[in-house]
Protein backbone atom coordinates (compact mmCIF):
# COMPACT_ATOMS: atom_id res chain seq x y z
CA UNK A 1 0.00 0.00 0.00
CA UNK A 2 1.67 3.40 -1.10
CA UNK A 3 1.83 5.38 1.84
CA UNK A 4 -0.23 7.96 1.23
CA UNK A 5 -3.41 6.30 0.85
CA UNK A 6 -1.91 4.23 4.24
CA UNK A 7 -4.10 6.29 6.71
CA UNK A 8 -7.12 6.69 4.06
CA UNK A 9 -7.83 2.90 5.15
CA UNK A 10 -7.53 3.58 8.76
CA UNK A 11 -9.58 6.43 8.51
CA UNK A 12 -11.94 6.41 5.81
CA UNK A 13 -14.13 3.41 7.24
CA UNK A 14 -16.94 4.44 9.41
CA UNK A 15 -17.13 1.94 11.98
CA UNK A 16 -20.10 0.23 13.16
CA UNK A 17 -20.24 -2.64 15.99
CA UNK A 18 -19.31 -5.16 13.35
CA UNK A 19 -16.44 -2.88 11.76
CA UNK A 20 -15.04 -2.64 8.43
CA UNK A 21 -15.08 -6.58 7.59
CA UNK A 22 -16.53 -6.79 4.28
CA UNK A 23 -13.93 -7.81 1.93
CA UNK A 24 -13.84 -11.70 1.71
CA UNK A 25 -9.89 -11.81 3.22
CA UNK A 26 -10.64 -9.69 6.06
CA UNK A 27 -13.41 -12.04 6.89
CA UNK A 28 -10.70 -14.75 6.83
CA UNK A 29 -8.06 -13.34 9.14
CA UNK A 30 -7.52 -14.44 12.66
CA UNK A 31 -10.31 -13.07 14.43
CA UNK A 32 -7.93 -11.33 16.87
CA UNK A 33 -6.03 -9.89 14.16
CA UNK A 34 -9.81 -8.66 12.90
CA UNK A 35 -10.99 -7.07 15.70
CA UNK A 36 -7.46 -5.46 16.37
CA UNK A 37 -7.93 -3.51 13.33
CA UNK A 38 -11.55 -2.90 13.49
CA UNK A 39 -10.61 -1.21 16.66
CA UNK A 40 -7.34 0.77 15.53
CA UNK A 41 -9.56 2.34 12.87
CA UNK A 42 -12.16 3.55 15.47
CA UNK A 43 -9.54 4.81 17.70
CA UNK A 44 -8.29 6.93 14.59
CA UNK A 45 -11.54 7.86 13.36
CA UNK A 46 -12.88 9.11 16.94
CA UNK A 47 -9.26 10.87 18.75
CA UNK A 48 -7.39 11.89 15.67
CA UNK A 49 -6.91 15.85 15.90
CA UNK A 50 -7.37 17.40 12.35
CA UNK A 51 -4.57 18.70 10.55
CA UNK A 52 -2.06 16.49 12.51
CA UNK A 53 -0.89 13.35 13.91
CA UNK A 54 -1.79 13.78 17.27
CA UNK A 55 -4.94 12.89 19.46
CA UNK A 56 -7.17 13.92 21.51
CA UNK A 57 -7.33 13.08 25.28
CA UNK A 58 -10.99 11.22 25.30
CA UNK A 59 -14.24 10.46 23.13
CA UNK A 60 -16.15 12.50 23.23
CA UNK A 61 -13.56 15.40 23.01
CA UNK A 62 -13.31 17.72 26.03
CA UNK A 63 -10.44 20.39 26.65
CA UNK A 64 -11.44 20.41 30.06
CA UNK A 65 -10.19 17.30 31.55
CA UNK A 66 -8.14 17.06 34.40
CA UNK A 67 -5.60 13.89 34.13
CA UNK A 68 -5.44 12.11 37.52
CA UNK A 69 -1.85 10.28 36.60
CA UNK A 70 0.63 13.43 36.53
CA UNK A 71 2.75 14.45 39.45
CA UNK A 72 2.36 18.58 39.14
CA UNK A 73 -1.01 19.88 40.47
CA UNK A 74 -0.13 23.08 37.81
CA UNK A 75 0.11 21.03 34.92
CA UNK A 76 -3.27 19.15 35.90
CA UNK A 77 -4.80 22.06 35.65
CA UNK A 78 -3.96 23.15 32.36
CA UNK A 79 -6.23 23.13 29.09
CA UNK A 80 -5.51 19.52 27.68
CA UNK A 81 -6.10 19.71 23.78
CA UNK A 82 -4.31 16.83 23.04
CA UNK A 83 -3.46 13.98 24.58
CA UNK A 84 -0.50 13.28 27.02
CA UNK A 85 2.19 11.08 26.32
CA UNK A 86 0.97 8.32 27.72
CA UNK A 87 -2.27 7.72 26.28
CA UNK A 88 -0.40 8.37 23.29
CA UNK A 89 2.23 5.82 23.83
CA UNK A 90 -0.32 3.33 23.49
CA UNK A 91 -0.72 3.71 20.02
CA UNK A 92 2.56 2.76 19.36
CA UNK A 93 2.08 -0.33 21.38
CA UNK A 94 -0.92 -1.18 19.32
CA UNK A 95 0.33 -0.77 16.12
CA UNK A 96 3.54 -2.55 16.71
CA UNK A 97 1.37 -5.73 18.51
CA UNK A 98 -0.60 -5.80 15.12
CA UNK A 99 2.86 -5.39 13.18
CA UNK A 100 3.89 -8.54 15.06
CA UNK A 101 1.58 -11.09 14.24
CA UNK A 102 1.00 -10.15 11.07
CA UNK A 103 4.21 -8.89 9.42
CA UNK A 104 2.14 -6.42 7.24
CA UNK A 105 4.58 -3.72 6.62
CA UNK A 106 1.54 -1.38 6.40
CA UNK A 107 2.12 -1.05 9.86
CA UNK A 108 5.79 0.13 9.75
CA UNK A 109 4.51 2.37 7.59
CA UNK A 110 1.68 4.04 9.75
CA UNK A 111 4.38 3.94 12.63
CA UNK A 112 6.58 5.70 10.36
CA UNK A 113 4.21 7.86 9.24
CA UNK A 114 1.58 8.59 11.54
CA UNK A 115 2.89 7.16 15.33
CA UNK A 116 6.25 8.59 15.01
CA UNK A 117 5.95 11.75 14.19
CA UNK A 118 3.06 12.23 16.19
CA UNK A 119 5.34 11.32 19.07
CA UNK A 120 8.19 13.44 18.00
CA UNK A 121 6.07 16.17 19.48
CA UNK A 122 6.75 15.14 22.53
CA UNK A 123 10.51 14.55 22.59
CA UNK A 124 11.92 16.91 24.99
CA UNK A 125 15.67 18.42 23.39
CA UNK A 126 16.18 21.13 26.45
CA UNK A 127 17.10 19.33 28.66
CA UNK A 128 19.57 16.50 28.87
CA UNK A 129 19.75 13.51 29.07
CA UNK A 130 16.98 13.76 26.37
CA UNK A 131 13.78 11.91 26.51
CA UNK A 132 9.66 12.77 26.11
CA UNK A 133 7.71 15.13 28.53
CA UNK A 134 4.58 14.49 29.65
CA UNK A 135 2.93 17.12 27.15
CA UNK A 136 3.73 18.81 24.04
CA UNK A 137 6.89 20.48 23.43
CA UNK A 138 4.99 23.82 21.97
CA UNK A 139 2.92 24.13 25.66
CA UNK A 140 4.65 25.05 28.77
CA UNK A 141 7.43 22.97 30.19
CA UNK A 142 5.84 19.28 31.36
CA UNK A 143 7.52 16.83 33.48
CA UNK A 144 9.15 13.95 32.52
CA UNK A 145 8.40 10.42 33.61
CA UNK A 146 10.64 7.65 33.37
CA UNK A 147 7.93 5.10 33.17
CA UNK A 148 5.97 6.84 29.93
CA UNK A 149 9.99 6.70 28.72
CA UNK A 150 10.46 3.04 29.68
CA UNK A 151 7.23 1.92 27.58
CA UNK A 152 8.45 4.08 24.32
CA UNK A 153 11.93 1.79 24.83
CA UNK A 154 10.34 -1.05 25.06
CA UNK A 155 8.51 -0.17 21.91
CA UNK A 156 11.33 1.14 20.15
CA UNK A 157 13.44 -1.63 21.11
CA UNK A 158 10.15 -3.98 19.77
CA UNK A 159 10.26 -2.09 16.52
CA UNK A 160 13.76 -2.84 15.98
CA UNK A 161 13.95 -6.75 16.76
CA UNK A 162 10.76 -6.95 14.32
CA UNK A 163 12.56 -4.77 11.15
CA UNK A 164 16.20 -4.91 12.27
CA UNK A 165 16.32 -0.84 11.13
CA UNK A 166 19.12 0.90 12.89
CA UNK A 167 16.95 3.97 13.84
CA UNK A 168 14.72 2.43 16.03
CA UNK A 169 17.13 0.76 17.89
CA UNK A 170 19.12 4.22 18.16
CA UNK A 171 16.25 5.68 19.62
CA UNK A 172 15.61 2.78 21.90
CA UNK A 173 19.52 3.46 23.44
CA UNK A 174 18.63 7.43 23.78
CA UNK A 175 15.70 6.92 25.98
CA UNK A 176 17.56 4.11 28.04
CA UNK A 177 19.99 6.70 28.61
CA UNK A 178 17.64 8.89 29.81
CA UNK A 179 15.42 6.16 32.38
CA UNK A 180 19.39 4.80 33.77
CA UNK A 181 20.01 9.02 34.97
CA UNK A 182 17.01 8.16 37.22
CA UNK A 183 18.58 5.91 39.26
CA UNK A 184 20.74 6.65 42.31
CA UNK A 185 21.90 4.67 45.42
CA UNK A 186 18.82 6.36 47.20
CA UNK A 187 16.63 3.02 48.77
CA UNK A 188 19.42 0.76 47.63
CA UNK A 189 19.35 1.61 43.85
CA UNK A 190 16.02 1.75 41.65
CA UNK A 191 14.58 4.28 39.39
CA UNK A 192 12.44 6.85 40.27
CA UNK A 193 8.76 7.87 38.76
CA UNK A 194 9.04 11.22 37.75
CA UNK A 195 12.28 13.69 36.37
CA UNK A 196 10.77 16.72 38.38
CA UNK A 197 9.64 14.61 41.61
CA UNK A 198 12.24 12.28 43.02
CA UNK A 199 9.77 11.16 46.00
CA UNK A 200 9.20 7.62 45.33
CA UNK A 201 10.83 4.51 43.10
CA UNK A 202 8.09 2.85 41.65
CA UNK A 203 7.33 -0.99 40.33
CA UNK A 204 5.87 0.95 37.21
CA UNK A 205 9.38 2.36 36.09
CA UNK A 206 11.35 -0.68 37.64
CA UNK A 207 9.62 -3.82 36.59
CA UNK A 208 9.08 -2.70 32.65
CA UNK A 209 12.63 -1.00 33.27
CA UNK A 210 14.14 -4.64 33.85
CA UNK A 211 12.15 -5.91 30.85
CA UNK A 212 13.71 -3.12 28.82
CA UNK A 213 17.00 -3.70 29.57
CA UNK A 214 16.75 -7.32 28.57
CA UNK A 215 15.07 -6.68 25.75
CA UNK A 216 17.83 -4.28 24.93
CA UNK A 217 20.19 -6.98 25.54
CA UNK A 218 18.91 -9.25 23.18
CA UNK A 219 18.39 -6.65 20.57
CA UNK A 220 22.61 -5.70 21.03
CA UNK A 221 24.01 -8.67 23.27
CA UNK A 222 25.56 -6.08 25.07
CA UNK A 223 26.04 -7.60 28.36
CA UNK A 224 25.71 -4.18 30.12
CA UNK A 225 21.81 -4.24 29.23
CA UNK A 226 21.57 -7.93 30.44
CA UNK A 227 23.36 -7.16 34.66
CA UNK A 228 21.41 -3.78 34.33
CA UNK A 229 17.88 -5.60 34.23
CA UNK A 230 18.84 -8.38 36.07
CA UNK A 231 19.79 -5.68 38.81
CA UNK A 232 16.59 -3.89 38.33
CA UNK A 233 14.53 -6.89 38.53
CA UNK A 234 16.25 -8.00 41.68
CA UNK A 235 15.98 -4.65 43.49
CA UNK A 236 12.28 -4.51 42.16
CA UNK A 237 11.85 -8.11 44.08
CA UNK A 238 13.37 -7.24 47.32
CA UNK A 239 11.99 -3.75 47.39
CA UNK A 240 8.44 -4.08 46.48
CA UNK A 241 6.93 -7.52 46.08
CA UNK A 242 4.30 -8.79 49.14
CA UNK A 243 5.93 -12.06 50.35
CA UNK A 244 2.29 -12.93 50.99
CA UNK A 245 1.25 -13.75 47.86
CA UNK A 246 4.07 -12.82 45.01
CA UNK A 247 2.62 -9.61 43.98
CA UNK A 248 4.06 -6.22 44.16
CA UNK A 249 3.30 -3.10 45.91
CA UNK A 250 3.16 -0.15 43.73
CA UNK A 251 5.86 2.27 45.56
CA UNK A 252 8.40 2.98 48.33
CA UNK A 253 8.79 6.50 49.35
CA UNK A 254 12.52 8.12 50.32
CA UNK A 255 10.87 7.45 54.11
CA UNK A 256 10.74 4.06 53.44
CA UNK A 257 6.82 4.13 53.53
CA UNK A 258 5.54 1.20 50.79
CA UNK A 259 2.51 2.35 48.39
CA UNK A 260 0.57 -0.85 48.88
CA UNK A 261 -1.86 -0.82 46.01
CA UNK A 262 -1.83 -3.45 44.04
CA UNK A 263 -2.40 -2.98 39.75
CA UNK A 264 -2.04 -5.45 37.42
CA UNK A 265 0.60 -4.31 35.34
CA UNK A 266 3.42 -4.04 38.13
CA UNK A 267 2.64 -7.86 38.65
CA UNK A 268 2.81 -8.36 35.04
CA UNK A 269 5.48 -6.66 34.03
CA UNK A 270 7.24 -8.53 36.97
CA UNK A 271 6.24 -11.91 35.15
CA UNK A 272 7.67 -11.25 31.62
CA UNK A 273 11.08 -9.91 33.39
CA UNK A 274 11.47 -13.46 35.19
CA UNK A 275 10.29 -15.28 31.76
CA UNK A 276 12.51 -13.27 29.91
CA UNK A 277 15.53 -13.91 32.25
CA UNK A 278 14.56 -17.83 32.68
CA UNK A 279 14.93 -17.63 28.31
CA UNK A 280 18.10 -15.70 28.84
CA UNK A 281 19.66 -17.88 31.52
CA UNK A 282 17.81 -21.26 31.76
CA UNK A 283 17.96 -20.82 35.75
CA UNK A 284 14.56 -22.46 36.62
CA UNK A 285 14.32 -20.06 39.91
CA UNK A 286 13.32 -17.35 37.33
CA UNK A 287 10.30 -19.50 35.75
CA UNK A 288 9.32 -20.28 39.44
CA UNK A 289 9.21 -16.79 40.30
CA UNK A 290 7.18 -15.99 36.96
CA UNK A 291 4.42 -18.70 38.10
CA UNK A 292 3.62 -17.79 41.29
CA UNK A 293 3.00 -14.48 40.17
CA UNK A 294 0.99 -15.93 37.26
CA UNK A 295 -1.29 -17.87 39.70
CA UNK A 296 -1.41 -15.04 42.28
CA UNK A 297 -2.29 -12.43 39.64
CA UNK A 298 -4.94 -15.07 38.27
CA UNK A 299 -6.60 -15.24 41.96
CA UNK A 300 -6.38 -11.27 42.40
CA UNK A 301 -7.19 -9.50 39.18
CA UNK A 302 -9.79 -11.88 37.79
CA UNK A 303 -13.41 -12.73 39.70
CA UNK A 304 -16.32 -15.21 38.86
CA UNK A 305 -18.56 -14.65 36.78
CA UNK A 306 -22.12 -15.28 34.66
CA UNK A 307 -22.81 -14.09 32.05
CA UNK A 308 -25.94 -12.53 30.57
CA UNK A 309 -26.22 -16.29 28.97
CA UNK A 310 -25.84 -18.42 31.89
CA UNK A 311 -22.25 -19.23 31.09
CA UNK A 312 -20.14 -18.91 34.36
CA UNK A 313 -16.17 -18.42 34.06
CA UNK A 314 -13.41 -16.51 35.43
CA UNK A 315 -13.23 -12.72 33.65
CA UNK A 316 -10.91 -9.92 34.40
CA UNK A 317 -12.11 -7.57 37.23
CA UNK A 318 -12.78 -3.70 36.00
CA UNK A 319 -9.50 -2.08 36.52
CA UNK A 320 -7.43 0.31 34.16
CA UNK A 321 -7.68 -1.76 31.15
CA UNK A 322 -4.23 -0.54 29.81
CA UNK A 323 -3.25 -2.14 33.17
CA UNK A 324 -4.64 -5.00 32.21
CA UNK A 325 -2.96 -5.06 28.53
CA UNK A 326 0.48 -5.02 30.09
CA UNK A 327 -0.31 -7.85 31.84
CA UNK A 328 -1.26 -10.08 29.78
CA UNK A 329 2.56 -9.30 27.84
CA UNK A 330 3.66 -11.26 31.22
CA UNK A 331 1.28 -13.72 31.13
CA UNK A 332 1.97 -14.25 27.10
CA UNK A 333 5.62 -14.51 27.86
CA UNK A 334 4.92 -17.10 30.27
CA UNK A 335 2.92 -18.85 27.79
CA UNK A 336 5.96 -18.82 25.70
CA UNK A 337 8.29 -20.15 28.72
CA UNK A 338 6.06 -23.09 29.87
CA UNK A 339 3.48 -23.90 27.17
CA UNK A 340 0.90 -23.82 29.66
CA UNK A 341 -2.06 -21.59 27.66
CA UNK A 342 -4.36 -22.13 31.31
CA UNK A 343 -3.93 -18.40 32.16
CA UNK A 344 -4.04 -17.35 28.63
CA UNK A 345 -6.97 -18.80 27.77
CA UNK A 346 -8.56 -16.70 31.11
CA UNK A 347 -7.60 -14.02 29.10
CA UNK A 348 -8.82 -14.90 25.82
CA UNK A 349 -12.56 -15.67 27.21
CA UNK A 350 -12.71 -12.13 29.04
CA UNK A 351 -11.66 -10.20 25.48
CA UNK A 352 -14.32 -12.90 23.91
CA UNK A 353 -16.76 -11.17 26.05
CA UNK A 354 -15.62 -8.07 25.64
CA UNK A 355 -15.93 -7.73 22.18
CA UNK A 356 -19.60 -8.79 22.20
CA UNK A 357 -20.35 -7.45 25.88
CA UNK A 358 -18.43 -3.93 26.13
CA UNK A 359 -18.54 -2.32 22.86
CA UNK A 360 -20.79 0.86 21.79
CA UNK A 361 -22.32 1.98 18.40
CA UNK A 362 -19.11 3.44 17.75
CA UNK A 363 -17.03 0.79 18.28
CA UNK A 364 -15.20 1.95 21.15
CA UNK A 365 -15.33 -0.01 24.57
CA UNK A 366 -16.22 0.92 28.26
CA UNK A 367 -13.95 -0.22 30.97
CA UNK A 368 -16.08 -2.99 32.31
CA UNK A 369 -16.22 -5.91 30.34
CA UNK A 370 -19.20 -7.40 31.61
CA UNK A 371 -20.79 -4.36 29.74
CA UNK A 372 -23.07 -3.76 33.07
CA UNK A 373 -21.24 -0.36 33.25
CA UNK A 374 -21.11 1.99 30.88
CA UNK A 375 -18.46 5.33 30.63
CA UNK A 376 -19.34 8.62 29.39
CA UNK A 377 -16.63 9.13 27.91
CA UNK A 378 -13.81 6.57 26.60
CA UNK A 379 -10.37 7.31 27.12
CA UNK A 380 -7.59 6.83 24.33
CA UNK A 381 -5.42 4.31 26.23
CA UNK A 382 -8.08 2.15 26.71
CA UNK A 383 -9.23 1.55 22.96
CA UNK A 384 -5.17 1.36 22.11
CA UNK A 385 -5.11 -1.45 25.42
CA UNK A 386 -8.15 -3.40 23.50
CA UNK A 387 -5.91 -3.26 20.26
CA UNK A 388 -2.93 -4.58 21.66
CA UNK A 389 -4.48 -7.06 23.60
CA UNK A 390 -6.51 -8.58 20.25
CA UNK A 391 -3.25 -8.23 18.33
CA UNK A 392 -1.40 -9.96 20.74
CA UNK A 393 -3.45 -12.55 21.62
CA UNK A 394 -3.70 -13.50 17.64
CA UNK A 395 -0.30 -14.89 18.20
CA UNK A 396 -1.21 -17.04 20.50
CA UNK A 397 -1.67 -20.41 18.94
Amino acid sequence: MKKKHLLVAFTACVIAATGCTSSKKEKSENPDVERAKITLDSLYSHYSAPNTHLLRENYPFDDKYVATYLASEEQKNMPNEYSYLWPYSGTFSAVNAIFETTGDKQYQELLDNKVLPGLEEYFDQKRTPFGYASYINSAPESDRFYDDNVWLGIDFTDTYMLTNEDKYLAKAKLIWNFVASGIDDKLDGGIYWCEQKKESKNTCSNAPGSVFALKLFMATKDSVYFQQGKNLYEWTKKTLQDPSDYLYFDNKNLEGKIGEAKYPYNSGQMIQAAALLYKLTNDKSYLTDAENIAKSGYNYFFTDFTSTEGDQFRILKRNDVWFIAVMLRGYIELYHANNDKTYVDAFRKSLDYAWDHSRDNTGLFNADWTGEQKDEKKWLLTQAAMVEMYGRMASVK
